[in-house]
């Protein structure tokens, strides 16, 4: 079963277009959608979730026309949002029973076994009778899960992960997501290129609202083989080379910007080639929206 998305467009009523023209065709297994805060991402995911309209378009999960038969489309989708919601004053156990009633399962008896599986694979079980109040914000991420998991979901739709989580937390989440997505299809939403190069076999990246790439990152890296250049510069010559080159990203090391350039040529013979990675697919395809020359054969 796979999610298709088809020439989906939203346009609210101050007048942004937060969506414009977009299709995707995302298969089981784990999907990355890309870009920065704003460019459309949490929109789409509403969309699918089919917690707003869109303006044109149709979406498809398998046979189900998710725009036509919303019911059909919420018994399969598990949605954690960007903010998770809880009431801390309940505990993990209460209130993971509460919404698998809400999802239909019938059965004190049923619904324990289902809460017990649940929290053991979000690893909470020795933490199901505290309050969520005083949870983590990680452990709190990893519960949102578990309620999106309720009723093994065929859809699962995860809006920015990991932010704000420490880095032991987020190798703990991100852990679970990759056991999730060997079942279902699974849109991991975000502004961290390193979770979807870490979890994600393939991705699009969204700009204004407009996919301006979808592949393997795998693919998009290896076409970019042999056109990254890097330099340290100083702060004070760092316009005069933005000016110069086509620059597609800087950052400070040990004080110093190092710059990151796309050229199929070596710009300068200060420059240094460098393997590229998924950020330097990303703000290549940030900066222009351009699909790179494919790297030469090598004889």
């Amino acid at each position: 079963m796979q999610l298709t998305i088809e020439n989906v467009s939203k346009t609210y009523p101050n007048g942004t277009q937060a969506l414009k023209d977009v299709s995707l065709t995302i298969p089981p297994g784990m999907f990355g959608l890309l870009g920065p805060n704003g460019a459309g991402k949490s929109t789409l995911m509403r969309t699918v979730a089919t917690l707003q309209e869109p303006d044109t378009g149709s979406i498809h999960l398998g046979d189900i026309d998710v725009l036509a038969d919303e019911h059909a489309l919420r018994k399969r989708l598990g949605y954690l949002p960007q903010e998770v919601g809880v009431y801390d004053n309940v505990t993990a156990e209460t209130l993971l029973d509460h919404f698998a009633t809400l999802k239909g399962i019938d059965g004190r008896t049923k619904r324990r076994e289902v809460v017990d599986a649940l929290l053991d694979r979000v690893n909470l079980a020795d933490a199901r009778d505290q309050k969520l109040g005083g949870y983590s914000g990680g452990m709190k991420r990893r519960f949102g899960i578990a309620v999106a998991l309720i009723g093994n979901p065929e859809l699962i739709i995860v809006d920015e992960p990991t932010a704000g989580l420490d880095p032991a937390e987020r190798v703990r989440f991100l852990n679970l997501l990759s056991e999730i997505g060997e079942d279902s299809v699974v849109i991991l939403s975000t502004h961290i290129v390193a979770d979807v190069r870490e979890l994600c076999t393939q991705m699009a990246i969204i700009r204004a609202g407009e996919i301006i790439f979808e592949g393997e990152p795998q693919s998009a890296i290896a076409d970019l083989d042999g056109q990254i250049w890097r330099k340290t510069v100083t702060k004070d010559t760092l316009p005069d080379h933005e000016a110069e080159f086509d620059v597609i990203s800087t950052k400070l090391v040990a004080g110093r910007p190092v710059i990151h350039v796309h050229s199929a040529e070596q710009p300068h013979e200060s420059f240094e080639s460098v393997e590229p990675d998924l950020e330097d697919v990303y703000f290549t395809r940030m900066k222009d929206g351009a699909q790179p020359e494919p790297a030469p054969a090598v004889s």
